[in-house]
């Protein structure tokens, strides 16, 4: 009998499996956005269970369980490793049709040669397999990042960030573990004593008195410049939106004053602050030659309740209204005009802005790199066949795909390497079936760069890996 996971998964047509055999499946990984604890990585925690592997900080599945009626004890809770075990076993076989189906038995099937279909049936089995290889030496998290080949991995790290565990890694393991600078707490003024709080934290990791937008701004360079001098070549902003008005600098200045002392700002101010305060963190990207992501497009936190009880990134967040295209081109025209746009990376949440951010990046491709801005992989929700499908039409018909720079797992989950593999299959077998329709040719000297450049090669020439 066939197993589910095999060699011609999701690859539907002769030239897909001959492309991703041949071309995609034995590439390195480079990841370049993942939200890895760099603790782990230095730690080389061993799991004690599949359950701790599979089920710690993975909103994904936390969502699918309650959707499906899993009381939360056995997601976020105090249940046992074995009972949210079998919880999730239970859940899987409803999850027909979602990715978490697809990405549970590659994990499954690649980490731990285990074939069988998870289901409350096959639950125990698999929970004692997978258990005894998870607590051999070869099953550290270190081991695993070699497993996959993972070359390259950008963790999230915030500016007042000691980055002491970085400092660990620093020759110590094969796979290159950098830091990714992500200044979003700067921007997040609503609660405004959480944000006199991060203030003072952010000075004190400086050294500097932050009293004004001035030292501020000092304050965000010095750590900028530390993040640089430990590895990091990468910026990524969480926005749920882009921000852009005319401002002035005393404005931005007493802005932030106003904020030091706990009052609020009005929306006029709030979106002054913001655009002074994005556009000195860009142009601080460009002057280092880094690459900046932004992530736009999430509405985040929409279950007060359960914010309350869990805070952030426990899986109430969801898709938001399009992007306002007007902002966004203002904001990165403002940045060109003055030539300070590093090489930028535009992911967005809402599908009905794909078309929008392909071209937005054309706007400001201006020859001095291949692609100087692009449009980023399909993102969070969008990360599952059908986004993904849609994200390489609307590339491949307003783009270049060729210069496409690959996938990332955006995830907490350090068995999600398979994410790769989903990519590449699902690439593989639309660029197949592009071939046997006529519309590609049938010329591997074509086809050959097309895929080993999507898969690795675009990604490390893109973020200059190789240098």
């Amino acid at each position: 009998m066939k197993t589910f996971i095999n060699d011609d998964f999701l690859l539907g047509n002769k030239t897909a499996r001959r492309l991703y055999h041949q071309y995609a499946e034995d590439q390195p990984i480079i990841d370049f956005h993942c939200h890895l604890s760099p603790q782990m990585i230095a730690d080389d925690r061993q799991f004690d269970s599949i359950t701790q592997a599979w089920l710690e900080g993975d909103h994904y599945k936390w969502r699918a369980m309650r959707t499906n009626g899993i009381d939360e004890k056995y997601c976020t809770g105090k249940a046992s490793d074995e009972e949210k075990f079998r919880k999730w076993a239970e859940t899987v076989p409803v999850t027909i049709g979602n990715p978490l189906y697809h990405w549970t038995h590659l994990e499954l099937a690649r980490y731990f040669g285990i074939f069988d279909l998870l289901s409350p049936e096959t639950a125990d089995s698999i929970y004692k397999r997978a258990n005894e290889l998870l607590r051999s030496k070869e099953y550290s998290i270190r081991s695993l990042l070699t497993m996959v080949k993972a070359e390259v991995v950008c963790t999230t790290d915030d500016p007042a960030d000691n980055l002491e565990h970085h400092k660990r890694l620093k020759g110590a393991i094969e796979t290159a573990i950098l830091p990714t600078w992500r200044p979003d707490n700067v921007i997040k003024t609503d609660d405004t004593q959480k944000f006199i709080n991060y203030i003072e934290r952010l000075g004190k990791s400086a050294d500097i008195v932050i009293n004004d937008f001035n030292t501020l701004v000092e304050a965000l360079e010095n750590r900028h410049k530390f993040f640089h001098e430990m590895g990091g070549r990468c910026s990524d902003h969480g926005l749920d939106r882009f921000f852009f008005t005319p401002y002035t600098a005393s404005e931005a200045d007493k802005m932030f004053k106003k904020l030091l002392k706990g009052d609020s700002l009005s929306s006029d101010e709030s979106e002054k602050y913001k655009t002074a305060i994005m556009t000195e963190l860009c142009r601080m990207n460009h002057r280092r030659g880094w690459v900046q992501q932004f992530h736009v497009g999430a509405l985040r936190n929409n279950n007060s309740r359960m914010f309350r009880l869990m805070g952030p990134d426990t899986g109430w967040d969801s898709i938001a209204a399009p992007q306002d295209a007007f902002r966004m081109s203002k904001f990165l025209n403002s940045l060109d005009d003055t030539d300070q746009l590093a090489r930028t990376i535009l992911y967005n949440l809402n599908p009905a802005d794909n078309e929008m951010m392909v071209t937005m990046a054309g706007n400001f491709n201006d020859g001095s790199t291949a692609v100087k801005v692009q449009y980023g992989p399909a993102w969070w929700f969008l990360d599952q066949k059908n986004g993904m499908e849609r994200h390489m039409r609307d590339l491949s018909s307003l783009g270049l795909m060729r210069r496409f720079i690959g996938m990332v797992t955006d995830s907490r989950s350090f068995l999600s390497y398979p994410r790769h593999e989903y990519f590449r299959r699902l690439a593989c077998n639309y660029i197949g079936e592009e071939v046997e329709k006529g519309l590609i040719p049938d010329d591997d000297e074509l086809l050959r760069p097309l895929i080993e450049g999507i898969s690795y090669k675009n990604a490390k020439e893109y973020f200059g890996f190789n240098k």
